[in-house]
């Protein structure tokens, strides 16, 4: 079983916590990887938040094809950072060569362009350079988007920590959200792109269990935008749902929780809203989630929120003080975290409810 956790926080952190948040939970993974997500950003990029940052693990003829595709697209980084590695003899960890998060200015033919334009440019882009690395295993593409960087990597946590100089805090990289994972896929094959947290165009998801209706679910979502590739892990799927239902489909969060884990008849029938609902049921069926799961996600407005699957099978908890929420697949891990909190203001969200987190740190509770 996975676990998985969140740390949303009004200062900026350093993804130390995060690391000490999954150490605690240690005896619920297998020591096969780490990954997180980092969002609204500070230190060295806290300036550049409206511009793009690309995320990439590569070797080095990696780094001329991504820069020969970025250059003739007309980027022009004006930021980069590279970790200072620990390569340490003993370490549990299948490094790649570079590890590289650069920001860029967009292409002048799309400075004075709207938002989605750009946007719909850095997806194109990322899939490009995802198909040029991939082609000789060049390298990994995590993300390419502004206020966001992405690392994963295959081996021990605590050892990809050392490795990365993540358990010494470094003003020059913090984030004020961030989301991780102590654990690379098992049920596929173990490639970095199939590590928990996936992002897309700002949206945000990791999750704890099993999707049971993956093929159903990756059969469908194939059609629906160039975007929902790879399908690494079945836990994918809760990301492209995720994507489709509020940004193509335009649905308030509320919905996500009705698609993936739809009302029985009999209590819709019951419902003012049951038209909608059970349209949602005739048309987005196959995009309906089964087994047992727990669900983390970030929406690009960076609210983030935890959903289970409808007979909750999988745990989760939220804790929080004035200035932090702690999302954690075990209460060990928040403990660590935030252990002065008042423990009765915890909350274990049920199987018919979505609790998001905004940028005030207001707790919302939606029952579905």
């Amino acid at each position: 079983m996975c676990r998985i956790g969140a740390i949303k926080s009004l200062d900026y952190i350093h993804p130390s916590i995060a690391l000490k948040l999954m150490q605690s939970q240690q005896e619920g993974h297998d020591n096969s990887g780490f990954a997180m997500v980092m969002q609204n950003l500070g230190g060295l990029f806290e300036p550049y938040k409206h511009l793009p940052t690309l995320s990439m693990a590569c070797t080095d003829d990696g780094i001329k094809i991504a820069e020969n595709i970025l250059h003739e697209a007309g980027f022009r980084r004006i930021v980069q950072w590279s970790p200072q590695v620990n390569d340490w003899p003993g370490l549990d960890i299948s490094a790649m060569p570079h590890y590289v998060f650069e920001t860029f200015n967009y292409p002048y033919a799309y400075e004075n362009l709207g938002r989605k334009k750009k946007q719909e440019l850095l997806l194109d882009t990322r899939l490009q350079l995802r198909e040029a690395l991939e082609e000789n295993e060049e390298g990994f593409v995590y993300s390419f988007w502004p206020d966001l960087i992405t690392l994963k990597e295959i081996g021990d946590p605590h050892d990809i920590g050392t490795y990365f100089n993540l358990w010494e805090v470094d003003e020059r990289f913090t984030a004020k959200v961030i989301t991780a994972q102590c654990r690379q896929n098992t049920n596929y094959d173990i490639v970095r792109y199939a590590a928990h947290p996936f992002h897309l165009q700002g949206y945000t998801i990791l999750a704890n269990g099993e999707n049971t209706f993956y093929l159903k679910n990756k059969e469908f979502q194939q059609g629906l935008h160039r975007g929902y590739i790879g399908f690494e892990s079945d836990s994918q799927c809760f990301l492209y749902t995720l994507h489709y239902v509020h940004r193509e489909l335009g649905w308030p969060l509320q919905y996500y929780k009705h698609v993936i884990t739809p009302l029985p008849f009999d209590q819709i029938e019951k419902r003012e809203d049951k038209k909608q609902l059970l349209a949602i049921r005739q048309s987005l069926a196959h995009l309906e989630l089964n087994g047992p799961n727990t669900v983390i996600g970030m929406l690009p407005d960076n609210t983030l929120f935890t959903c289970c699957d409808a007979k909750k099978l999988r745990p989760v908890v939220i804790g929080h003080d004035d200035r932090m929420v702690v999302i954690s697949s075990e209460i060990c891990g928040i403990n660590e975290v935030i252990p002065d909190r008042n423990w009765e203001t915890d909350i274990y969200p049920n199987e018919r409810e979505t609790v998001a987190i905004n940028d005030k740190l207001e707790v919302q509770r939606w029952k579905q």
